[in-house]
């Protein structure tokens, strides 16, 4: 079985709600990055066989295979075709994953794989409300068999973290104590210009959005709470955001091919599922099959990326596999710097790789909750 490289690994900034971003068209979005990409890497484009892209919430200017869409909004050879994944959250890091899969099976030997979300465009929960204007039955409640499996309740990622942080003992102060770091972490990573050489400018915007210098604890402590008498509020929760990554990922016979040096080999993919009602937990069941099959150890790994969709995900993780937080998110994670849900996958693995080069780390750890219970893990060698 062939090995999967990445050659390179670039993004977009993250935009906040309103913010820079906020009128880009996503196909735009995605074909900044994947012109980013083609250019660094000096590939033909001709030479591309696939392009991947995760993207939630499938309706309007998502709508139409945007994976394809991006590419040809590039101005590319229309010989390429793309194709869309959507597993919520985890829909970047799972296009890379069978981005690999292709190259490792000897179908592909070059491939595009990334992710596009504009949330300020298309806001979370598009394709269930427009659903709903067309008086289309639910996702879940509307099935009999759902409902005989999990009941009428609920079923939303606030309820999930709600919960977590519940079963977990994790009080509003541990959590804002978190969200806190990840603003401090993302300021510094800001500063001295961590994010410099991953990011690629795009209508006029050259910087994350989301970072809030000014924020204190003072400050979270005034917001009110999702839910009344809930432990959750807006600053540890992720922030909506707009934004675009694009990886590109090769074998051997095309690093040969076409003069590519590669940056990182993926080691192992997997993905396992949870409680759909948790929703968020599927990080620590994963982590444990990934540790499983590899024979890896925690203390194996220089970095870890998981996605901060709240804070009790991250923290109820580490807790579980006695995960250090020194080495967790280390640039800060999606409540400064945000998710765009399709795209963060593609975001968090651009961001892993680049801070394995400045750190000098070998082994990379990326998981993300997602929506059904479901997560990802991709572990990466920085070479």
């Amino acid at each position: 079985m062939s090995e999967a490289y990445i050659v390179d690994a670039v993004r977009t900034p993250t935009g906040r709600r309103g913010g820079g971003l906020a009128q880009v068209h996503p196909a735009d979005l995605g074909a900044a990055a994947i012109k980013a990409l083609l250019r660094r890497t000096g590939v033909d484009p001709q030479a591309v066989e696939d392009v991947i892209f995760g993207n939630v919430d499938n309706v309007g200017p998502n709508a139409g295979d945007i994976a394809r869409t991006c590419w040809l909004a590039a101005g590319l050879p229309e010989a390429v075709p793309g194709v869309t994944v959507d597993r919520q959250c985890g829909s970047g890091q799972q296009a890379v994953s069978f981005a690999a899969m292709g190259v490792m099976a000897g179908v592909n030997d070059l491939v595009v794989a990334g992710g596009v979300q504009n949330m300020s465009l298309v806001p979370m929960g598009s394709s269930g409300a427009a659903a709903e204007v067309l008086g289309l039955p639910g996702p879940f409640t509307d099935s009999q068999g759902w409902v005989q499996r999990y009941g009428t309740g609920e079923v939303s990622q606030f309820r999930g973290a709600e919960m977590i942080a519940e079963k977990w003992d994790l009080s509003r102060d541990d959590l804002e104590a978190y969200a806190l770091e990840s603003h401090r972490r993302a300021v510094q990573a800001i500063d001295e210009g961590r994010f410099d050489a991953e990011i690629e400018p795009v209508a006029g915007v050259s910087t994350d959005e989301g970072p809030r210098r000014d924020t204190s604890l003072e400050r979270m402590q005034s917001l009110p709470a999702l839910i009344e008498g809930g432990r959750l509020t807006a600053a540890v929760s992720s922030q909506i955001s707009d934004g675009a990554a694009a990886l590109l990922l090769a074998s051997e016979r095309a690093l040969d091919e076409h003069g590519l040096t590669p940056r990182a080999r993926i080691h192992h993919m997997s993905v396992r599922g949870d409680d759909p009602i948790y929703m968020l937990t599927g990080p620590i069941p994963a982590t444990a099959y990934a540790l499983e099959r590899t024979g890896m150890a925690i203390d194996d790994f220089d970095l870890f990326e998981c996605n901060e969709a709240f804070a009790p995900v991250p923290l109820a993780w580490m807790h579980e596999h006695d995960i250090p937080h020194a080495k967790v998110n280390v640039n800060g994670g999606a409540i400064a710097l945000g998710h765009p849900l399709g795209c963060t996958g593609a975001k968090l693995m651009t961001t892993l790789l680049h801070e394995l080069e400045r750190t000098g780390g070998r082994w990379g750890f990326q998981t993300m909750c997602e929506g059904g219970g479901q997560a990802n893990v991709t572990i990466i060698e920085r070479l």
